[in-house]
């Protein structure tokens, strides 16, 4: 009861002071009220600029989180396109491998068209210390058969040891019990090119004649001997002479015209 009293009184007091300053404001003269509406001026306008800068602040940060969100749309367009565009590179990397692989082919066809031959790319590669063997993506459905000879646009590759409906296995040249009955371009003698276990793109040239002069950097094709491979086909070039205390033991280092390793595409020779 004394509190209500109380701010009754407090309420009272308030409203007879604000009755007394609005009678004395209008009897001040305008010069006074000029200085008075200044002063208040002063007090109000920062007050009054501050609250629009909080204003335009709120604003301003109400447009940035619109911005936002209008950025993780743009985003997530923008990733969407450029998968559609690595789609479309990738689809354009198949096109131009294909084109390759049919540039390949079709040099390879007019470059041996004495031959009748079957195209055919490799799909499975075992190049180890122990095999030198490669699966190639043709078969029996397609007409290839065992001892079927293997060239690529460089040179022999091997000839065909088994095959399936759909592929085949070729036993390269770089086998270690692969021998290709071979010449010397330049003296036309007959050597024996065989592979090794120590090296993926070398051959070994054996049981070369005493009397023979071995040429570094000369050629080494097919003898067309042996029943398999026919005359002609190029092996690779001499890269060294190894001699031994024996003559009849000396043997050459002939780098092979086919980069194993990078081997993609191949023909296969038929049978006549």
């Amino acid at each position: 009861m004394y509190k209500n009293k109380k701010s009754g009184i407090l309420g009272i007091i308030l409203t007879i002071i604000i009755l007394i300053m609005l009678v004395i404001l209008t009897n001040i003269e305008n010069s006074n009220l000029s200085y008075i509406e200044n002063v208040a001026s002063k007090l109000v306008v920062p007050i009054q600029n501050g609250l629009t800068y909080l204003k335009n602040k709120i604003n301003g940060n109400s447009t940035f989180f619109t911005d936002i969100n209008d950025l993780k749309d743009e985003n997530k367009q923008l990733k969407e396109k450029n998968s559609q565009l690595e789609q479309s590179l990738r689809e354009l990397e198949n096109i131009k491998t294909e084109n390759e692989t049919l540039k390949e082919y079709l040099s390879l066809t007019e470059k041996f068209s004495k031959y009748e031959t079957i195209p055919g790319y490799v799909v499975n590669r075992d190049i180890s210390n122990y095999s030198r063997t490669i699966v190639i993506s043709i078969g029996k459905k397609d007409g290839v058969e065992e001892k079927m000879p293997v060239i690529s646009d460089k040179g022999l590759v091997g000839h065909i040891i088994s095959v399936d409906d759909n592929t085949s296995k070729v036993q390269t040249i770089i086998d270690s019990g692969s021998s290709v009955s071979s010449l010397m371009s330049t003296t036309r003698d007959s050597i024996v090119c065989k592979g090794t276990l120590e090296s993926t793109s070398s051959l070994r040239a054996m049981y070369i004649p005493t009397n023979t002069t071995i040429i570094q950097g000369d050629s080494i094709e097919t003898s067309g001997i042996g029943g398999i491979y026919p005359k002609g086909i190029h092996i690779g070039t001499v890269e060294k002479v190894v001699n031994t205390n024996n003559n009849i033991d000396r043997y050459a280092v002939i780098k092979t015209a086919v980069d194993f390793d990078k081997l993609e595409t191949v023909l296969v020779i038929k049978n006549k």
